[in-house]
C-alpha cells in the first residue's frame, strides 16, 4: 500500500503544480500584465485548469483512492496520510461531476471577466460588466446543476469555500446575529459623533507603504518568500506555500485605508506561509476553508491592527512620518477615529460594527441570482435598495456601488459570507489566545508579535486543510462557528470607544 500512497501523492503534487501556475497567472494579470493578453492569458488559463482537472478524474487517482480507503481507515484518523485519503476522495468524487470541458471555458470565462470588471469600475459603467456577469452566473448555476439534487443551488457553491456548510446554515448563523448587531449600531447611534478629519486628508503613499512594510515585518511576513504589489483590489495569492504574494491599494483621501489592507492580507499570508511543510506539494497545503482563513486576515487586521495596545506601540512613528495630519491629535484620538463607526459605501473600508451587513447584502443578492428570482439586469437597483435599508445609504454610482468588488469577476459566487463568518471565528480564536496568554496585550504593547504567531502556527496554520472548518474550530476552542464571542468582543470594544 505504501508504493500506492506513493504513486497518489506524485500524482497530486504534479496537480498541487498546475494549480500554482494558474495561480501565478491569476496574480499577473491583477499586477503586472499589460492589457492587450487578456485573450491568450484566457487560453493559457483554460489549458492549465483542464489539465488539472483531467489528472484528478483520471481513472487511475479513482483506482488509487478505492485501494487504499481500507488502508487509511487504520491509520490514526488525524494522520496526514488519513487525512490526504479523506480530502482527496472529496474533491475527487466533486470533481469527476464536472466535466472538463466546463472547467477550461469556465477559466477562460473568468480570465475576460476581469478585465471587463476593472474598465466598467473605472468607466462607472455597469452595462458594459452586466454580459460577462451573466455569463459568470449561468455558467455558475451549470456548475451547481452537476450536483443536483440539492437542498439549495447555493449549497455546491457554498461548499467549495466552506466544506460541510450549507446555506441554511450560513441563513441561521446569520438570523441570530443581525439583530444584535443592529441593536447595537443603534446604541452607537444615539452618543456623540467621533471626529475623524485628520485621516481624511493626503498622506504620501512611499510612506503609507513602508509604515505597512514595517507592521507586517514585525507581524512575521517573510520576505523571503512573498513580496507586496499594488493591485484595484487587495488579494493574496502565488504559486506553492513557499510563494505567498499580497496586494494593497491607496485611497487619496483615507490615510490609513492601505495599512489595514495590507495587515489583512498579511494575515491571509501568516497562514498560507505557516503550513506545516511535509504538506507541500498536496490538496492538504492551505486553509481550512475561506472562513477559517478570514479569521486570520481579520485578526491581524482588526483584533490586533485596530486594537489600543498595537497603537500605543505603533502611533509615535506613524505620527512622526505625518506630523502635518496627526501632529496635533493625541492617541486616544487617533485609537477613537479609526474605531469610529459610521455606515460606509465601500465594505473594505467598514467599521467592526457595520462589516457583517455589508456582508449578508451581497449573500442575499447572490442566492436571489442564483435562484433565478434577481436578473442581473436588476442587480444594481437591488444593490441600491438594500444598502439604503441596512445602512441607510445610497451609492452615487455603481462603481462604489454594485462594481467595487472584484469576487463576481473572479467567478467566486458563494465566497461573500465567509467574511463575516470569519469575524465570528477569529473572536473565538482571540478568547482562546487570550486564555493562553494573558499577557497578550503588554507583548503587543512592545511590538512582540513572536508568542501569538507561535499560537496560531500551532494550533491553526500548521494543519493547513486537514481538517473541515467546523471540526478545526471546534477542536481548537471546544463549540463550532459561533455568534456570541463576536458579539461580547464588539460590546466590550464600543462600550469603551463610545461609553455606551
Amino acid at each position: 500500500m505504501e508504493k500506492k500512497l506513493d504513486r497518489l501523492k506524485e500524482l497530486l503534487a504534479e496537480i498541487y503544480d498546475l494549480n500554482g501556475v494558474e495561480g501565478l497567472l491569476g496574480w499577473d494579470q491583477q499586477t503586472y500584465m499589460p492589457p492587450g493578453a487578456t485573450e491568450q492569458r484566457g487560453y493559457q488559463a483554460a489549458t492549465i485548469a483542464r489539465l488539472a482537472h483531467q489528472k484528478l478524474t483520471s481513472k487511475e487517482i479513482g483506482n488509487l483512492l478505492d485501494d487504499l480507503e481500507p488502508y487509511a481507515s487504520q491509520l490514526s484518523p488525524d494522520s496526514s496520510d488519513a487525512r490526504l485519503v479523506k480530502v482527496t476522495r472529496r474533491q475527487y468524487d466533486k470533481e469527476v461531476k464536472v466535466p472538463s470541458d466546463w472547467v477550461a471555458e469556465y477559466a477562460q470565462a473568468r480570465s475576460a471577466a476581469h478585465p471587463a470588471w476593472a474598465e466598467a469600475r473605472a468607466d462607472n459603467n455597469f452595462p458594459k460588466f452586466q454580459p460577462t456577469l451573466e455569463k459568470i452566473l449561468e455558467m455558475r448555476r451549470r456548475y451547481a446543476g452537476f450536483f443536483a439534487p440539492y437542498e439549495h443551488v447555493y449549497d455546491p457553491l457554498l461548499d467549495d469555500f466552506e466544506p460541510g456548510l450549507k446555506t441554511a446554515d450560513v441563513k441561521a448563523i446569520f438570523n441570530a446575529l443581525r439583530p444584535q448587531q443592529v441593536e447595537l449600531i443603534k446604541q452607537i447611534a444615539g452618543k456623540p459623533e467621533i471626529g475623524n478629519s485628520f485621516l481624511h486628508q493626503e498622506y504620501d503613499e512611499q510612506k503609507q507603504w513602508d509604515f505597512g512594510v514595517e507592521v507586517i515585518t514585525k507581524f512575521g511576513y517573510d520576505w523571503h518568500r512573498g513580496r507586496l504589489d499594488r493591485s484595484p483590489h487587495p488579494f493574496t495569492g502565488g504559486s506553492s506555500s513557499d510563494d505567498v504574494r499580497i496586494t494593497t491599494r491607496f485611497a487619496k483621501d483615507n490615510g490609513v485605508s492601505a495599512l489595514f489592507s495590507t495587515m489583512h492580507e498579511a494575515g491571509h499570508a501568516l497562514y498560507e506561509l505557516g503550513c506545516d511543510p511535509a504538506l507541500n506539494r498536496s490538496p492538504l497545503v492551505g486553509g481550512a476553508s475561506l472562513a477559517v482563513h478570514e479569521s486570520q486576515s481579520r485578526m491581524w487586521e482588526n483584533l490586533i491592527g485596530r486594537s489600543m495596545p498595537f497603537w500605543e506601540h505603533f502611533y509615535a512613528r506613524f505620527q512622526s512620518l505625518f506630523p502635518e495630519q496627526l501632529g496635533d491629535v493625541s492617541l486616544q484620538q487617533f485609537y477613537r477615529a479609526i474605531n469610529k463607526v459610521q455606515p460606509s459605501l465601500i465594505r473594505v473600508e467598514a467599521d467592526e460594527a457595520t462589516y457583517n451587513l455589508h456582508i449578508m447584502l451581497r449573500l442575499e443578492l447572490e442566492i436571489a441570482l442564483m435562484e433565478g428570482s434577481l436578473a442581473v439586469k436588476d442587480l444594481p437597483e437591488a444593490w441600491n435598495s438594500r444598502m439604503q435599508e441596512y445602512l441607510g445609504l445610497l451609492p452615487p454610482n455603481d462603481s462604489l456601488g454594485v462594481l467595487q468588488d472584484v469576487h463576481w469577476s473572479m467567478g467566486l459566487v458563494g465566497y461573500f459570507s465567509t467574511y463575516a463568518l470569519g469575524n465570528l471565528v477569529s473572536a473565538q480564536l482571540w478568547e482562546c489566545i487570550q486564555r493562553d496568554l494573558p499577557d497578550l496585550d503588554d507583548q503587543i504593547r512592545q511590538g512582540e508579535f513572536s508568542y501569538l504567531l507561535g499560537w496560531l502556527r500551532k494550533n491553526i496554520h500548521q494543519h493547513g486543510a486537514k481538517f473541515e472548518p467546523q471540526e478545526l474550530v471546534q477542536q481548537v476552542t471546544g463549540s463550532k462557528i459561533d455568534a456570541q464571542p463576536y458579539m461580547h468582543y464588539l460590546r466590550k470594544k464600543y462600550s469603551q470607544v463610545y461609553d455606551l
